[in-house]
């Protein structure tokens, strides 16, 4: 143990308190023509409300898988997932209630390119039947939060990667999800934009108090990011252990040259080498 981090093994995941997301003995196989693949296996895990929780793993691990499950875009094969205390899957069905307290931000932003900024931002709003007034009041807002104010009427190929992720969060947080669910949200981003969104996340998620969880592959980042590492094995991807981040916040760049800090980088990097 560390001072900047401690290491929980399996067997102490659950009981967190106040879980807002709860996974109980949750698994996914995915069918194929010739044999089916295990994707991942019984995944047991709370996060509680408010916690900025990372996923990370070797590729093919399922980091994806339990976050789209998670997020009510795949239904698992097996067990439980409860949002808010409502469960999310009945029968193979997605419930709405459950899912209405979901966001989610992938590596693409995926704005509509005959859209201004300010409609991309909106458009959930729109969808829900919320007055003209009243969405454009609440997208300006969050484009002040995510610092695009000024960009109203741009189309989203006339932002740079950076300002259209920022949008893609702001659509987010549209219609007011307590989580939000991020799929490699900077990784097609350069290093120092993305270190600028790095910051600018930790920003917006102590501003907002929203419960995130990050998949990256990145161990700098998650370390960066995170409460919580959730480090996955390779598939069928199941949880080999959490690592508990506690550096103090709000956290600047600087915080990755300390030995503290790489120490902790160090530790994740060795143990990825021992699950792969």
């Amino acid at each position: 143990m560390s001072l900047a981090g401690s290491m929980t093994s399996p067997a102490q995941l659950e009981g967190a308190a106040s879980p807002i997301i709860k996974l109980s003995a949750v698994s996914k196989w995915y069918g194929t023509r010739d044999r089916p693949v295990h994707a991942l296996a019984e995944t047991n895990l709370d996060i509680a409300a408010g916690e900025l929780v990372v996923l990370l793993g070797p590729s093919g691990c399922g980091k994806t898988t339990l976050l789209r499950m998670i997020g009510g875009l795949l239904d698992p094969t097996q067990g439980r997932i409860d949002i808010s205390d409502k469960e999310l899957w009945k029968n193979g069905e997605r419930q709405g209630e459950a899912v209405a307290n979901l966001g989610m931000v992938f590596q693409d932003a995926n704005l509509f390119p005959w859209l201004t900024i300010e409609e991309n931002v909106a458009l959930p709003l729109k969808l829900r039947g919320v007055p003209k007034a009243e969405r454009q009041a609440r997208a300006r807002d969050l484009m002040d939060l995510v610092k695009i104010t000024g960009f109203e009427r741009r189309w989203p190929k006339e932002l740079s990667g950076g300002m259209r992720q920022r949008a893609a969060i702001a659509r987010a947080l549209s219609y007011g999800p307590d989580i939000l669910l991020m799929d490699e949200p900077f990784g097609a981003l350069d290093a120092m934009t993305r270190d600028s969104m790095n910051v600018e996340l930790q920003r917006i998620w102590q501003e907002t108090g929203k419960t995130i969880i990050v998949v990256t592959h990145s161990i700098s980042e998650a370390v960066f990011l995170a409460d919580r590492i959730v480090l996955l094995s390779p598939r069928p991807g199941r949880i080999d252990s959490i690592h508990h981040v506690t550096f103090p916040r709000p956290r600047a760049l600087d915080v990755q040259t300390s030995l503290e800090f790489q120490s902790l980088v160090k530790t994740l990097r060795h143990r990825l080498a021992e699950v792969e």
